[in-house]
């Protein structure tokens, strides 16, 4: 019986194997030296410190990178609307004035009190009121002072409000912009010791000049205020908060003015005393 022919399939099957069998494996890539470096790269790692890691963020280890620096004044965009910093409406022990005028005389030349405005330490109103004042408006000024013949129907006398004012600033600490105009209107006078004014504050003088509160706003505050129509409320907080943001130092320029001041005037008095001394003594002849 003849033995049966082998299988088609079994030779390309040894094939196959022996093929197999001659692939060499593939050499593994060698660790590339520092000669194999980019110069470039070297360079930077020859200049970075033994425990520099670089690699993948996810790997790194280490204390995260620091915050990026705020962004400075300058680079905040101007037009931030200031807004009261707590809901306080208490009489703080500093309060802010502004004042609106209006004409009035022949030619509405001569100014009178039209509004007036106080906020507190918070930039909260704490009084605001349309005034009628004592003579004819002749010019309302509205494009500055926001004051229309309709504000007048529920305006308070002067001699009111002029009272209520003088009663809220007493034993104040009362901060404002030119505060000379507003108490040349309300016709009061305040104690020097206790007015800080924004435009005659050293610091803020410009080569020995006064500073619009605009000017100041926009540069202390970075805001913008005094646009169009003034807005009372807005300027008598733009002078608080710029009075706040300068306290410490303000505060302890004004105690060193006042102690020179009294040094001074004690050195007067002493020297005054002297010299009535030396004047009453009896002259004697010989």
């Amino acid at each position: 019986m003849e033995a049966p022919p082998p299988s088609s399939g079994a030779p390309a099957t040894a094939a196959n194997t022996n093929r197999t069998r001659k692939r060499k494996p593939k050499p593994k890539p060698k660790a590339a030296g520092p000669s194999t470096l980019n110069p470039n790269w070297a360079q930077l790692q020859s200049k970075l410190p033994a425990s520099t890691f670089l690699g993948k963020r996810k790997h790194r280890h280490g204390p995260p990178p620091p915050p990026e620096p705020a962004p400075t004044p300058e680079a905040v965009e101007l037009g931030v609307k200031l807004e009261p910093t707590s809901d306080d409406t208490s009489l703080t022990k500093a309060l802010a004035i502004d004042c609106e005028m209006v004409g009035v005389g022949a030619t509405g030349s001569k100014s009178a009190l039209g509004r007036v405005t106080l906020v507190n330490s918070f930039g909260n109103v704490v009084y605001d009121e349309y005034v009628r004042p004592m003579e004819r408006i002749v010019d309302y000024r509205t494009h500055i002072s926001g004051i229309r013949p309709k504000h007048m129907n529920k305006a308070k006398d002067f001699w009111i409000v002029q009272k209520d004012v003088a009663e809220l600033i007493t034993g104040k600490i009362l901060v404002g912009h030119a505060l000379h105009h507003d108490l040349k209107v309300l016709l009061l006078g305040h104690p020097k010791k206790d007015i800080r004014d924004t435009s005659e504050y050293e610091v803020f003088r410009r080569e020995g000049k006064r500073r619009s509160l605009k000017d100041l706003a926009a540069q202390e505050l970075c805001v913008k205020i005094q646009q169009q129509e003034h807005c009372p409320i807005e300027d008598a907080r733009a002078a608080m908060f710029i009075y706040k943001k300068h306290k410490k130092g303000w505060e302890k320029n004004r105690k060193e003015q006042f102690k020179f001041k009294n040094k001074i005037k004690k050195r007067g008095n002493k020297k005054s005393a002297e010299a009535n001394e030396d004047s009453n003594v009896p002259t004697v002849l010989l």
